[in-house]
């Protein structure tokens, strides 16, 4: 008789469950060892110039509504001119089917620079320039949340995410709906609560705390882990320590804790490949508007960050088949990802070469 072998999740397929999503991940690390002759990606563009004329982004310039930045010397923020929410939208005819159902959809767009440098990304800003940028992201929380039930803050960085513009830069949408993802995470993290009286992230944040073996950076305040649940390759959750519900609700210490801590960890991510590193990344807290007096106490706020590379600068993770088909499969156990980029040194891989020259 053969002896039943030990598990190793490195060696053997299994699943693991997304307590905020209420889903389960496939989890396959040995198929890391197949060889690789797919798609090949452009490696993103290193050589950006600091102002471009032709970039609507930069200060001073003309975008494409015919108004004029002002020449901001910090973060910028402005309407989207080309929003795909709008405050004034009329209401949908009456449904006239259960199949075919539609509802009213309205809200604000607007577009925040983190800087006014084109050639800098938030890794690379100085610790009070994040900053400022947390204190914005907060103020607009707090300004569009006292109207709308949902405000969406999220970067999508690089080409490779659909980003058609290098200058660094956010997005913040505020709808009168509460989005798919944001919806289904509440109701996982409220039915978390009701059964164990505590906020699901504040125990996981704990709970990782003392693994360790997920953790990529921490301090004081804050915790970035690879999920045990991660889908993306190298996808990472920024925790607070303490209970937190929105990101408007965070103390001046805690906000300088966290532009820190931002920095350590995307610098990880550009080290990992030696490039600027794509991704995208959103807050998530809880919900705003007619939900301000409401309780809240089973959301904790997080930021996810989900960047597409697998095995280098130019091979990236298709979501694809089997992923769109039938569940999320992930190559590399969430284990292996952090350990990598835990142990990839903190300097910025273009200060090192920057010394060097």
């Amino acid at each position: 008789m053969s002896s039943k072998e030990d598990f190793d999740p490195k060696d053997h397929q299994h699943l693991r469950y997304n307590p905020l999503r209420d889903s389960w991940v496939l989890v396959s690390a040995h198929r890391m060892k197949r060889p690789w002759a797919g798609q090949i990606e452009k490696p993103p563009e290193e050589h950006i110039p600091r102002f471009d004329p032709h970039n609507p982004l930069c200060p001073g310039n003309t975008r494409a509504n015919g108004e004029v930045n002002p020449d901001y010397d910090s973060t910028f923020v402005f309407q989207n001119d080309f929003p795909a929410l709008q405050p004034n939208a009329p209401d949908p005819d009456p449904d006239q089917h259960p199949l075919f159902q539609s509802k009213a959809a309205r809200g604000i767009c607007k577009v925040m620079c983190f800087h006014p440098w084109s050639d800098v990304t938030l890794p690379l800003m100085k610790k009070e320039e994040v900053v400022k940028v947390i204190d914005k992201w907060a103020e607009l929380v707090e300004e569009l949340g006292a109207t709308y039930p949902w405000v969406q803050i999220f970067e999508n960085k690089g080409a490779m995410m659909g980003c058609s513009n290098p200058h660094p830069h956010c997005q913040v949408w505020a709808s009168n709906f509460l989005p798919n993802e944001p919806a289904l995470s509440d109701r996982s993290q409220r039915s978390y609560y009701q059964k164990h009286g505590e906020p699901l992230l504040l125990q996981y944040a704990k709970q990782e705390a003392e693994k360790k073996e997920r953790v990529v950076v921490e301090s004081s305040y804050w915790l970035a882990v690879v999920p045990y649940w991660a889908t993306w390759p190298y996808q990472t959750l920024l925790l607070p320590r303490r209970h937190v519900l929105r990101i408007s609700d965070l103390a001046k210490e805690e906000r300088e804790d966290l532009a820190d801590i931002m920095k350590r960890l995307l610098t990880k991510y550009d080290n990992l490949f030696e490039v600027s590193f794509p991704y995208s990344m959103g807050w998530h807290g809880a919900p705003t508007g007619p939900h301000l007096n409401q309780d809240n106490s089973h959301w904790q706020l997080h930021a996810h960050y989900y960047p597409p590379l697998l095995r280098s600068a130019t091979v990236k993770k298709f979501m694809v088949g089997y992923e769109m088909l039938a569940q999320e499969q992930r190559d590399l156990t969430p284990e292996q990802a952090a350990e990598k980029l835990r142990n990839l040194p903190q300097e910025h891989y273009k200060n090192r070469e920057n010394k060097e020259k």
